[in-house]
């Protein structure tokens, strides 16, 4: 929790309404981003991007599993997120917890979109094997390391940085099981497919300060909010889950304006994961 003075939260929203934030950026500008990819040598994908002073890192592991019976069309897709107690001293106990379970739901609604499947981000159908026999499970953990505000926002960057590395093994299926035999596989060490990422949004949190919104907040601009929407946008401008935060309602056309906001941001903040993604893939080839 931080603890701010009425001089030091008048200034923070203050500057906020003049479009000048405490440490000189612009309502819609995110700090420096960078991303590292390749990081867990043991995973199938994993990477480490940092926003400012926010540090997290994800991984993907891929394993044969079964489709779910409701779904047989569709691989299955876990994420758990770990607060680390070091990253920040609130995370100790219960408030760790807490946080994880948050986080990892909302990145759930984002990335997964309804029950259903309907608006997911992830191609669960690209994981399927067999349909109805064999599919790959993906488990993708997340791991705060640092906290400087903006979490939600910098584990969807580091999960779409993980996949855009993670390689899916090739499988050749033994052919003549009948319709009831679970069919055999052939799993390759050597020839791995690259998982298609073209789909995957970008997650921009808005979170609204008076009566403005801003993006990539700090824990201080965080203490000031009324209450935070967080936007998954894929390459096309589609939105592909919405999650809120925060005790004050929202007014639906408050909503609609952050989303035609979010998609403006979403499109510049793309730009530069793919671009970081793309140098750091090079630097891992070379």
């Amino acid at each position: 929790m931080v603890g701010l003075s009425l001089g030091e939260q008048h200034f923070i929203q203050g500057g906020i309404a003049q479009d000048l934030r405490c440490d000189g950026r612009k309502r819609l500008t995110y700090r420096p981003i960078n991303v590292e990819t390749g990081v867990i040598p043991q995973a199938n994908g994993s990477a480490r991007v940092r926003i400012g002073a926010t540090e997290v890192i994800a991984s993907v592991k891929a394993e044969l599993g079964k489709p779910g019976m409701g779904q047989p069309d569709k691989g299955k897709v876990f994420i758990y997120i770990d607060c680390s107690s070091t990253a920040e001293p609130a995370f100790e106990g219960r408030g760790g917890e807490e946080l994880s379970a948050e986080l990892s739901t909302a990145l759930h609604r984002c990335l997964l979109g309804a029950k259903s499947g309907a608006g997911a981000g992830i191609d669960r159908t690209s994981l399927v094997v067999v349909e109805g026999k064999i599919c790959w499970d993906l488990y993708i953990d997340g791991l705060v390391v640092s906290s400087d505000g903006n979490l939600l926002d910098a584990l969807g960057a580091a999960i779409k940085a993980a996949l855009s590395n993670t390689g899916i093994p090739s499988v050749k299926v033994t052919p003549g099981a009948s319709n009831d035999e679970q069919p055999e596989v052939d799993v390759s060490d050597e020839e791995f497919l690259q998982f298609d990422t073209s789909g995957v949004p970008a997650i921009v949190t808005l979170t609204k300060v008076g009566r403005h919104y801003i993006v990539d907040a700090t824990p201080e601009e965080e203490s000031q909010m009324s209450s935070a929407v967080s936007i998954s946008i894929n390459r096309k401008g589609h939105v592909c889950g919405i999650t809120k935060r925060g005790g004050a309602g929202l007014d639906p056309s408050v909503v609609l304006d952050m989303v035609s906001v979010a998609k403006h941001v979403s499109e510049q903040l793309m730009n530069k994961l793919d671009s970081e993604i793309a140098s750091a893939e090079a630097e891992d080839e070379s």
